[in-house]
């Protein structure tokens, strides 16, 4: 029996809605299919985006979505992608695939994809390729409400008013595809560049500096110690990678084994919380400065067939797993995580969407991050799980996963991952200064390596759950082996 203690006298910091957010770059299928087909497309569509994933996603409460990188952000120039699109610049996207890019999804589109989402746009600028100057007047066009060179650009192109564009992120991946810098290097290049991405009007910029790969210690204390005071966040970038980097393994077909690997891999990502964080910590006691996990997720071989450039794979039930897990984590290092955005958003990565042609389905993940949305904004609680492992030798993890919250209408919300693919796990939690009169719940259970694909779209779904016992301060319950259960209890 494992224990399970939520302490509601325990509150902690906030659930920012951020945390829960996405990625989508010019890759593959993500943007231009996945997202964009145009206006004159026969699959349903407003203004050029589907309708079926958008509604999609404003079902999951998708909160900020990053583009356009990724690599390519630092190839990109956001001239070519603004005004009449057959005028537009085409390029060769040497970084995925050597596809054609024709720019027909720019800057307008990517802001109007966002106000029907009610996301929070994200955007990653160039400065890898770019320049000061570029990255100045593309915040310009965006952003300023008056008489400007780049502001009646923005007009003649067809939008009178100025966006509200809050994230802003100073390169992306600059210790590699970025421009391969030393982090001093990067640190003076960060200083100079985030000096000229101004504040117009009332929006105000919150200024993400490229932060480590991985558990890159070092650059992590070198852009505290240099640039901290002048960023608003430090992104950190890690992708969980099954075996070798030119032999990933597959993203279904795989073994038990290959399961708890994955998740002990995963697991991982709370050791960096934690690490770069204390580094943080010692610049920054105060925690002004967010930790911004803006690329994160499973990556495995693509799917047989398919382009290797576009990074398309399945997504089964090990990857829900791992965005249940994960997602807990952030959870509980809200203090100093404040923004993570999943890789990527469609057809790439460990996406929530797949789609064919007119057709779409939803994976495991994207159930997780619809069944975990009730966190957004929530407080999080004290808590604690005592149970035993799952898996064995060097591939152990804990069985239990979980987080909680409560929500500013007094309503707690619990989230709980059994990570075995073996063993049922039983609860018994103990809800302290919370007497629960109503609860509901929900759960994602299928075989370890279930999926959901376009000949059988909901064989990995969430479901009513009613297998639990509730009695004023304490919950009862037993998990099946991989599954994510979603409580809400109301006093």
């Amino acid at each position: 029996m494992a224990e399970y203690i939520v302490n509601v006298r325990d509150k902690r910091s906030r659930i920012s809605p951020e945390i829960y957010g996405h990625f989508s770059e010019h890759l593959g299928r993500c943007i231009y299919e996945g997202l964009f087909v145009g206006e004159d497309s026969p699959i349903p569509n407003v203004n050029g985006m589907r309708s079926d994933v958008v509604e999609a996603l404003k079902k999951m409460r998708i909160s900020v979505l990053r583009w356009p990188g990724g690599c390519f952000a630092d190839e990109y120039h956001w001239k070519d992608g603004v005004g009449p699109r057959e005028k537009r610049k085409k390029m060769i996207n040497t970084h995925w695939g050597g596809v054609l890019e024709d720019n027909s999804f720019g800057t307008h589109e990517f802001l109007e994809l966002c106000r029907q989402l009610g996301c929070e746009p994200y955007i990653n600028g160039n400065v890898g390729s770019g320049t000061v100057q570029e990255m100045s007047e593309w915040m310009e066009y965006m952003t300023f409400d008056g008489v400007s060179p780049m502001a009646d650009l923005r007009k003649q192109n067809g939008h009178a008013e100025p966006w509200k564009v809050k994230y802003f992120a100073v390169g992306n991946e600059n210790w590699g595809c970025g421009g391969n810098m030393r982090p001093e290097y990067y640190a003076d290049e960060y200083l100079r560049y985030q000096t000229f991405v101004r504040n117009y009007g009332d929006n105000r910029v919150f200024r993400v500096a490229c932060g480590p790969s991985g558990d890159d210690w070092e650059w992590t204390r070198v852009l505290m110690e240099r640039a901290g005071k002048y960023m608003d966040g430090l992104s950190l970038h890690y992708y969980t990678v099954p075996n070798d980097w030119d032999k990933k393994g597959p993203a279904t077909g795989f073994d038990k084994g290959e399961w708890y690997k994955v998740l002990k891999k995963g697991l991982y990502m709370e050791q960096l919380l934690s690490r770069h964080g204390a580094i943080m910590d010692s610049f920054d006691p105060e925690k002004r400065v967010a930790l911004v996990v803006d690329e994160w997720g499973a990556w495995y071989d693509v799917e047989p067939g398919t382009n290797p450039g576009f990074l398309y794979q399945q997504n089964s039930m090990r990857d829900a797993a791992l965005a249940a897990m994960t997602l807990n984590l952030f959870n509980k290092h809200s203090d100093r995580v404040r923004m993570a955005n999943i890789a990527q958003l469609v057809n790439v990565l460990q996406s929530v969407i797949l789609t064919d042609g007119a057709d779409m389905l939803l994976t495991p993940t994207y159930h997780v991050f619809e069944m975990y949305k009730e966190h957004q904004g929530a407080t999080l609680l004290s808590s604690r799980m005592d149970c035993g492992q799952a898996g064995s030798g060097e591939n152990a993890v804990p069985q239990l996963s979980e987080s909680a919250s409560i929500g500013q209408d007094g309503a707690l919300h619990l989230t709980v991952a059994n990570l075995s693919a073996d063993d049922a796990a039983e609860v018994n939690a103990a809800l302290l200064g919370f007497a629960a009169k109503q609860a509901e719940a929900r759960m994602l259970c299928a075989p370890f390596n279930a999926f959901n694909s376009f000949e059988d779209k909901e064989a990995v779904k969430p479901c009513a759950f009613t297998g639990f016992r509730l009695d004023g301060e304490s919950l009862s319950f037993t998990l099946p082996p991989c599954g994510i259960a979603a409580f809400t209890l109301r006093p």
